[in-house]
């Protein structure tokens, strides 16, 4: 993640958004004053009709007032712009009819396409399940940016918002002119959040990627899998969504950093980073022991890489591909697990008598683990385990989650929201919960161009007349 500062303080911003003075050399706002004066919307909102769900309104939550004009497609940059959407900031998504979002079209659809690849029976851009979940609690415009016309309302949307974000591949900003000093003679308080595969300095700055891609080039890959066996991706795009929270990280930090100085900000963050700092342990072994990161007994699939630690691993259990995991690290929860399988023969063996004995021999131990737990319900061994002091967990999936884990619905961690084209739809939320604060969870994904009016008309002033006539030539 890098920053790149503004060198000048920000203008004073009254309730509306207008600057009131603020030159070179002033001094920066206090935070109570710049806190009170970007915590209103810069028009008042429409008061939504008791039967109109979608209007937009004034937001609640820790980020109200936080507006970010967002440029953001796929996922690692649209999931980070929903975290500050999900608490309250006003992000304006924007697209382009001409080339719609890639979630907008892939799979998975409600009742409908089930599985990547399948033709979609009813193609529709508004029922898009990748979308659906990245897009929420945002508004959403339409735009072309080669019109000059489409140009001076992203400009204009600019201005009024202060934050812009994008995750296109390198060069795409810069070929429409919206780099950071070019923002900056905009709003020179402006914050410019780019996420990239490589970010956007270095001699591979301009290479582009995909998620799968980063988790290789980042060592996740590598460093997954079995002994003996070729490297182990971690599912289609998991860096999309992993890398997408430094994202929402470097926002937060921009904005902190605005409201306590008043300067603008240019946030770039790379993926492939992000997902160095997951490798852990295993790359320090390497920095520090140069040792290489697949050897003969290395990577150790599900067992830790620790001296005391035995039996360690997921172990099968009653039912076709149902797993457990179970962590052992102490002598005290060996006798409690050995009590709950009710002192077998084999767990009187003087080699499993101690920590050391049960790593050296964790092979044969995994084996009589496996054994007992095989017949056994996965939740019902979790439990069991868990009421005794031993670390374990049920190995669960997609339907697990949402219908069987208690713990999961307890939290509320999935959440319901209407859409007009797809109807109800579950969603996971943030997994943070803030006593004085929760998410403002207030509309589904925007239609396609479902907001311009709004956008364009009350929050930049464009007229009606105006407005359709954009619409008719392709503009908007």
């Amino acid at each position: 993640m890098r920053y790149r500062n503004g060198c000048r303080a920000h203008p004073r911003v009254d309730r509306r958004g207008r600057r009131s003075g603020g030159h070179e050399g002033v001094d920066p706002v206090p935070h109570d004053e710049y806190d009170a004066s970007v915590t209103q919307t810069t028009h008042d909102p429409i008061a939504p009709d008791a039967g109109d769900s979608r209007r937009p309104r004034l937001r609640t939550g820790p980020l109200s007032g936080v507006k970010v004009a967002d440029f953001c497609w796929m996922g690692v940059g649209a999931v980070a712009t929903r975290l500050l959407a999900d608490f309250g900031a006003e992000v304006i998504k924007i697209e382009n009819r001409k080339r719609l979002d890639t979630p907008r079209r892939l799979p998975i659809y409600k009742g409908e396409v089930r599985s990547y690849g399948d033709e979609d029976p009813n193609p529709d851009p508004d029922k898009g399940g990748l979308f659906n979940n990245y897009s929420r609690n945002k508004l959403g415009i339409t735009v072309d940016m080669a019109d000059p016309r489409g140009r001076e309302l992203v400009l204009d949307l600019i201005e009024h918002c202060g934050i812009v974000t994008e995750n296109f591949a390198p060069g795409v900003m810069e070929r429409w002119g919206l780099t950071y000093p070019e923002l900056r003679k905009i709003r020179d308080d402006v914050i410019f959040a780019r996420m990239s595969g490589y970010g956007h300095t270095g001699p591979q700055a301009h290479y582009r990627s995909y998620g799968p891609v980063v988790q290789a080039v980042s060592g996740l890959s590598f460093n997954s899998g079995l002994p003996g066996r070729e490297p182990s991706g971690w599912g289609l795009s998991y860096m999309d969504n992993q890398a997408a929270y430094y994202n929402s990280a470097g926002l937060l930090l921009a904005i902190y950093h605005r409201m306590l100085t008043g300067e603008g900000t240019e946030v770039d963050v790379s993926a492939v980073e992000a997902g160095v700092g997951l490798l852990g342990a295993d790359l320090l072994d390497t920095l520090v022991n140069d040792r290489p990161s697949r050897r003969e007994d290395f990577p150790r699939g599900n067992r830790l890489e620790h001296p005391e630690c035995a039996p360690h691993g997921v172990y099968p259990a009653r039912g076709e591909d149902e797993w457990v995991a179970i962590a052992v690290f102490t002598d005290e929860e060996w006798k409690a697990l050995c009590a709950v399988m009710d002192h077998p023969a084999w767990a009187q063996d003087p080699r499993f008598a101690t920590a050391a004995g049960r790593v050296a021999h964790h092979d044969e131990l995994d084996g009589h683990v496996a054994s007992w737990t095989a017949d056994r319900d996965k939740h019902q061994t979790m439990h069991d385990l868990q009421a005794i002091g031993v670390i374990a967990g049920a190995v669960q999936n997609s339907r697990d989650l949402s219908e069987v884990d208690a713990q999961i619905a307890a939290r509320g961690t999935f959440f319901e929201l209407d859409h007009p084209v797809i109807g109800a739809a579950q969603f996971e939320g943030f997994p943070a919960q803030m006593s004085e604060s929760s998410p403002d969870n207030w509309r589904s994904a925007p239609l396609l161009g479902e907001d311009n009016a709004y956008v364009f008309g009350e929050l930049l002033g464009r007229d009606a007349d105006t407005l359709a006539r954009l619409a008719e030539e392709g503009v908007i």
